[in-house]
């Protein structure tokens, strides 16, 4: 009796000291920078000024964060990847059109054995690589920002990952600096729209059925990001994403977070 009482005590315990004193604590969200104060800032607010085309530049990550319970214990994964890349283009008060990939075999996470999964069985880097984030609306910004200000915006776009497309909208929110456009954005993924499976591990990891892409992007004029869309398998060739029909998969819309 002694001894299962043990037993049951460590399965615990055991947890318990891996996640809050070896693990650690998860990364925080990604944030927008905070180097600049809106209420003093100046600068071009002329629509001349800031029209152009942006490159994705330095300082962009992308990546994953999910629940999940570790025989009791509850934790956060979080996998990251700074192998991001793409353009917008501004003209007038508006962004007219917008692209960016991610590089998903070099998103990482601090447990090799999450990366292992990560790139097998849920995400099959091997046979899809990339994943795509392209706006299918303008987002229209009514006025240019001054420096340091951020604002949020409504974004509409296709997010293609893991062989499937499909439409959503979402909120973002962006910041004018006199190093480029920060933009920032958390949009909830249910895995099962985009066939992915879930990341549970039998009985000893268990994880909600979904969870939240983080993007950060810092959009710099001039050249940006190099593409590194990583490598399918010899001889397989780049698969094409299966697009689900929009005449019969309502657009996915995320509503914005409370503040």
């Amino acid at each position: 009796m002694g001894s299962a009482a043990f037993i049951a005590v460590l399965a615990v315990v055991a947890p318990f000291v891996y996640i809050h004193f070896v693990e650690g604590p998860p990364p925080s969200k990604l944030a927008l920078p905070t180097t600049h104060s809106a209420s003093t800032a100046s600068g071009v607010t002329d629509i001349a000024g800031v029209a152009g085309i942006y490159h994705v530049g330095s300082g962009s990550q992308a990546g994953y964060r999910v629940s999940e319970v570790l025989i009791g214990q509850s934790s956060t994964a979080v996998g990251r990847t700074t192998k991001i890349w793409g353009s917008v283009t501004l003209s007038g008060t508006s962004v007219m059109t917008g692209t960016f990939a991610v590089n998903m075999s070099t998103v990482q996470s601090d447990q090799s054995e999450r990366n292992s999964q990560f790139d097998g069985r849920i995400m099959d880097v091997a046979k899809y690589p990339t994943a795509t984030l392209k706006l299918t609306e303008p987002i229209a910004l009514r006025t240019i920002p001054r420096l340091g200000s951020s604002r949020s915006f409504a974004a509409a776009a296709d997010l293609s990952m893991h062989g499937v497309t499909r439409e959503l909208t979402f909120p973002l929110m962006a910041e004018r600096t006199a190093n480029g456009i920060y933009a920032l954005a958390e949009v909830p993924i249910v895995f099962a729209d985009w066939d992915i499976a879930n990341p549970s591990i039998g009985g000893f990891v268990t994880t909600d059925s979904s969870g939240t892409l983080e993007v950060l992007v810092h959009l710099i004029k001039g050249a940006g990001n190099p593409v590194d869309s990583g490598s399918a398998p010899v001889g397989a060739g780049t698969p094409e994403p299966v697009t689900v029909p929009r005449t019969t998969v309502p657009r996915i819309t995320i509503p914005s977070s409370k503040q």
